[in-house]
Formats: C-alpha cells, sequence, structure tokens
C-alpha cells in the first residue's frame, strides 16, 4: 500500500521536529547575546563564551547539515521506495539518523573549537564579527595559522560538498522515478513534497559554501558576517513557515483559526 506521506506520525515529521530544534538551539546561540549587548551597550564576551559559542554554532551547523542529508534520502526512500518506506524509515533508523547527526557535528566542532582556542591573542583583543567565530578569532593571533586553514577546507569538504553531493544525487534519482510516473497527480504530489525541502537546502548548503569554500573570503569579513547572519539567524527562523507553508494540514487549521476568529462576512475588517 504506498504510503501516506501526509501522516504526522510518518519519520518526515521526527526528522522535522529535530530540524525545528536545531533552528532554534542555533538562533539561541547568537541572538540573546546580542540583544543583551545592544541593550547593555557592552559589546564583550568571556574567553569561555567565546569558546562555547563556537562549538555550539558548529556543533548545530554541521548536525543541520547532517540531518538536511539524511532528509532527502528520506526523500528518496519515500518516492522511490514507498512499499518498503515504513521498513526502512524505522522509528529506529531514524533515532541513528538523529544521533548520528547530532554526535557528528559534536566531534568535529570539539575539535576545531578545541584547536582554535589554543592560539594565544597577540592583538587588540576585538573581533571582527557580531560573534565569535573561528576564523575571525584566529585574525588576532600572531602565529602561523596555515594549517588550520587547510584543515576548514578539508572539515568543509567532507561536511558541506559531500552531503550537499549526496543530496544532489537523492534529487537526481527522484526526478527519474517522477519522469516515469503516469499519473500527473502523482508527479505533482511528489515535487510539493520535495520542494520545501529543497528550498531549505538552497538557503542553508548557499551561505555556507561562500563563506567557508569561496577563494579569498578572508578578504572580504563584511560579506562574511552578512552570509554567516544570514545562515545562523534568518534561514532557522524561515525554515518552518517553509515547511508550514507546504503543509495542507498546516494550511487548513490556519484557514479554520481565521475563519472562527472573524465574524462571518466579515472577513475583510477582521485583525
Amino acid at each position: 500500500m504506498p504510503l501516506d506521506i501526509q501522516n504526522g506520525h510518518s519519520p518526515m515529521y521526527f526528522l522535522l521536529s529535530q530540524l525545528s530544534l536545531i533552528d532554534l538551539a542555533l538562533i539561541s546561540t547568537s541572538v540573546p547575546k546580542m540583544v543583551t549587548n545592544f541593550f547593555s551597550g557592552k559589546r564583550t564576551i568571556s574567553q569561555i563564551g567565546c569558546g562555547t559559542q563556537i562549538f555550539l554554532s558548529l556543533t548545530l551547523g554541521i548536525a543541520e547539515c547532517l540531518l538536511l542529508t539524511l532528509m532527502s534520502y528520506d526523500r528518496y526512500v519515500a518516492i522511490c521506495n514507498p512499499l518498503r518506506y515504513s521498513v526502512i524509515m524505522s522509528h529506529t533508523i531514524c533515532t541513528q539518523m538523529v544521533i548520528g547527526s547530532w554526535v557528528g557535528g559534536a566531534v568535529t566542532s570539539l575539535i576545531h573549537t578545541a584547536y582554535a582556542m589554543h592560539f594565544p591573542i597577540c592583538r587588540p583583543r576585538k573581533i571582527p564579527h557580531f560573534l565569535c567565530e573561528g576564523m575571525a578569532l584566529l585574525k588576532l593571533t600572531c602565529e602561523d595559522i596555515s594549517a588550520y586553514v587547510k584543515s576548514v577546507v578539508v572539515s568543509s569538504f567532507l561536511v558541506v560538498l559531500i552531503p550537499l553531493s549526496l543530496i544532489l544525487t537523492s534529487y537526481t534519482l527522484i526526478v527519474l522515478a517522477v519522469l516515469r510516473m503516469n499519473s500527473p497527480e502523482g508527479r505533482n504530489r511528489a515535487l510539493t513534497t520535495c520542494s520545501s525541502h529543497l528550498c531549505v537546502v538552497s538557503l542553508y548548503f548557499g551561505p555556507a559554501i561562500l563563506v567557508y569554500m569561496r577563494p579569498g573570503s578572508s578578504k572580504t569579513p563584511k560579506l562574511n558576517q552578512s552570509l554567516f547572519m544570514f545562515n545562523a539567524i534568518l534561514t532557522p527562523m524561515l525554515n518552518p513557515l517553509i515547511y508550514s507553508l507546504r503543509n495542507k494540514d498546516v494550511i487548513t487549521a490556519l484557514k479554520t483559526i481565521i475563519i472562527s476568529r472573524c465574524p462571518q462576512g466579515k472577513m475583510k475588517i477582521c485583525t
């Protein structure tokens, strides 16, 4: 029997709940401190606080990258192998996927954070960024950081390009499967299911590639700050909206709430 992808208990909803958790935590690592600094007029942070912020932002960013890759696999199985979907994407497998994302992000982040924080600071302690970020922090050291820069390139390849390649491979197979469908309704339903995820992938991976893999990115700090803010703040805020507007259950519930609060015949003046 074909899988009902709108089922609220489907693995996709479980993965979406984890994505929402990561997005909420990612915003929480930077926005509260930014707001505090704005209203207090103090733009300082302790060394421990700086290291914690680097660790958390990297952990969550890498975990989201891995989770988005696993979500593309979920869509591939749902569309290309629907009869075995409930077996392949069991709750145990989904739990292992989520744990793997968090562990992979935490381990990679711990290595980078420990390496970045062990360098002594010998320049004015002013980080050219709106939060503590590894590469921005290392601009304050007088030691040779070429080895660390190379490790960043390698890590970026592992956690950005390889997952992105897997996502593109999944969607290539999905498109081929959709083209073989005889029903126009089935094609539209499959494409609608994937459109939200593709939009989120584009918003997340685009800025990440420009920040960490663009040649000469270290020479454009202002652009990097804008891209980092987009990736760490705006994208997590947009993700729930993107997925909600593509969900028929959410749209139906929203319409029901609006209609119930507005007197009949007075929809135009209800606020």
